[in-house]
Order: structure tokens, then C-alpha cells, then sequence
């Protein structure tokens, strides 16, 4: 196994509650109040549409789709879903600083460190307001490929909270049978003083449409039943993806690099109007090779974070 590369779940598409539009030149996330389920592939219109997109819209009402039917690889709850604080490069969209609220890995000028994390509202790297919660669920949709999953990103203290309370509920009350039972992602809604009453969406893990929890319940020891006589070692596949997580420092793909740009700092969040000068500078606490490559219209930004990081990463 090459060192250094985190071994993470084969991605067959994407699931998203919003897209990204272009207003005005800029290239800005537009929330939505329904799933969409993408390939991996995009066009300059945006990502193309899955087959199961489609599949799944016409058994839906109003083809609004709101509820998927998923299953998940892994009974251990933190392998379905890794939530953590994590600041990026905004140039690179590579990590910096990745942490838990107890601990985090950081890089600094001797090399990645493991100091505390006090959580964003605490820390000083965090006062860039470039620290945000950031979560990947992978789940499986259909049983055409039972190894392969669809990926749901999300900066969304709703979605994150919601889904790790379900995902450890549903192993607690189970046994230890999460991978076994019949799960469905559901779209929720919810107004807050911060959303100025307006409607926000967030992401909902429940067991399908049509079932109680007893029924999802006796239907996962069945499937366990099934699995344990055919040889499927649950318990042993857990543990290959857990080793593939910690190989690296940080769960990291050159593919995610345009939707974490797009997601955790949109065009439209620059500091002022002034027009960006082209640097060289590169900070010594930040991934390597992240100085590569600059665009001009980037490096102003680039060198105020740079600052930022020196100033309290010492």
C-alpha cells in the first residue's frame, strides 16, 4: 500500500442539495430544495446526471426528489461518515489544519504537527473565518456495485449533527448491524433566526419509507444471517477501511479540489474591492507545492492568509 495516500471508499457519483451557478462572472453554491445525484463527470454546464437520478425521480412526487434508499459499507459509524474541522488553502484546496475539537493535525514550518483543538470559536488559526465543519458520507444506492458508494459533502452543522447522532443510534439500537439495515437519506427543512425565517435544507438519515424500526431491525439480522453463511466478513472489511483512513494524514483527492474552492470559499467572499497583486510568496505551514501554479487574481488573498497562519502557527 503506497504510504502517504489515504485508501478511501470507491466513489460511483455524487449526491448534492444544491449546485453551483455563474452570476455576474462568478461561479457562486445555490442551495436547493431537493437531491440531485451526479457522475463524476461535468460539462461546462455543470456535472452530468446520473442514470439513478433519473431512476429514482420517476417514483417520486412531483419528481422532486427527497428521499434516497441507501444502504451503508460499514457498521462502524466514523467510517460512514468522517466529520471534522478543517481549514483549507484557498488557492489549492488543499488542508492545513484538520481537527476534531480535541486534537488536530496542522502544518507548520517543522513539518505536519499534532497540537490542540480547541474547536473554531477557540482557536486563533480559526479567526481567519476560513475554519469550518466539513463531513463526507459515503453510502451505497442500488445493488448493481455493492463495494461502490455515492459521496455526500457537506459544511453543514445540521446535516453533520444529524447524521452522526442517526448513524450511532441505529448501531446502538441494532446490535452492531448499521451496515445491514435499510436506510434512506431524507431532505428536512427548518427556518432559524440566522436563515432570517427563510427555509434551509439539511441532510436526514431514516430507516426506509413504509417500515418501523422493528422491521428494519429483524430485516438486518436477516441480512447479517445471510452474510455470515455465504463468508461476507463484515468485521474484517471495517477494519481494511479503517487501516485505508489512516494511511495518509489527511482523507485528500486532487478531484475534491474544485468543489472545496467553490464550497468553503466562494468568489464572492472576497475581503474588499482592491485590486489582487501577484506574489510569490509561499507559506512554510501550509501542504507543499501549494505556492505552485499562483493566479495573479488569487495571490493578494493567498499572502493575507499567509500572514495570518505565520502570525499564529509559530
Amino acid at each position: 500500500m503506497i504510504k502517504g495516500l489515504a485508501i478511501t471508499p470507491p466513489v460511483l457519483g455524487r449526491i448534492s442539495i444544491g449546485k453551483v451557478v455563474e452570476k455576474n462572472g462568478k461561479r457562486l453554491p445555490e442551495k436547493d430544495d431537493q437531491f440531485t445525484i451526479t457522475t463524476q463527470v461535468q460539462n461546462r454546464d455543470g456535472w452530468l446526471l446520473h442514470p439513478v437520478d433519473e431512476q429514482l425521480r420517476q417514483s417520486s412526487p412531483h419528481a422532486k426528489l427527497r428521499t434516497i434508499p441507501v444502504t451503508l459499507l460499514f457498521n462502524d459509524p466514523d467510517l460512514n461518515l468522517r466529520a471534522e474541522y478543517s481549514l483549507f488553502d484557498r488557492q489549492t484546496g488543499r488542508p492545513v489544519c484538520v481537527g476534531n475539537g480535541e486534537t488536530c493535525r496542522r502544518f507548520t514550518n517543522q513539518g505536519i504537527q499534532t497540537l490542540p483543538c480547541p474547536s473554531p470559536d477557540c482557536c486563533e488559526l480559526a479567526k481567519t473565518g476560513l475554519c469550518k465543519p466539513y463531513g463526507r458520507l459515503n453510502v451505497s444506492i442500488g445493488e448493481t456495485d455493492e463495494m461502490g458508494t455515492f459521496i455526500f459533502r457537506t459544511t453543514g452543522f445540521n446535516s453533520i449533527r444529524t447524521l452522526a447522532a442517526r448513524l450511532r443510534y441505529y448501531q446502538a439500537v441494532s446490535g452492531d448491524l448499521l451496515a445491514c439495515l435499510p436506510l434512506q437519506l431524507k431532505l428536512r427543512g427548518k427556518s432559524t433566526t440566522q436563515s432570517h425565517r427563510s427555509a434551509i435544507y439539511y441532510v436526514d438519515l431514516t430507516v426506509r419509507d413504509g417500515l418501523t424500526l422493528a422491521d428494519a431491525i429483524r430485516e438486518a439480522r436477516t441480512t447479517a444471517e445471510q452474510r455470515e453463511e455465504m463468508g461476507f466478513k463484515q468485521t474484517a472489511l471495517d477494519e481494511a477501511a479503517r487501516q485505508g483512513f489512516a494511511n495518509a494524514a489527511f482523507e485528500f483527492s486532487e478531484e475534491e479540489i474544485p468543489e472545496l474552492l467553490e464550497e468553503f470559499y466562494p468568489q464572492s467572499q472576497e475581503e474588499d474591492g482592491t485590486p489582487m497583486r501577484e506574489t510569490n510568496q509561499a507559506s512554510s505551514m501550509s501542504s507543499p507545492a501549494q505556492g505552485q501554479n499562483m493566479k495573479p487574481k488569487h495571490a493578494r488573498l493567498r499572502s493575507q492568509l499567509d500572514q495570518r497562519l505565520q502570525a499564529v502557527g509559530g
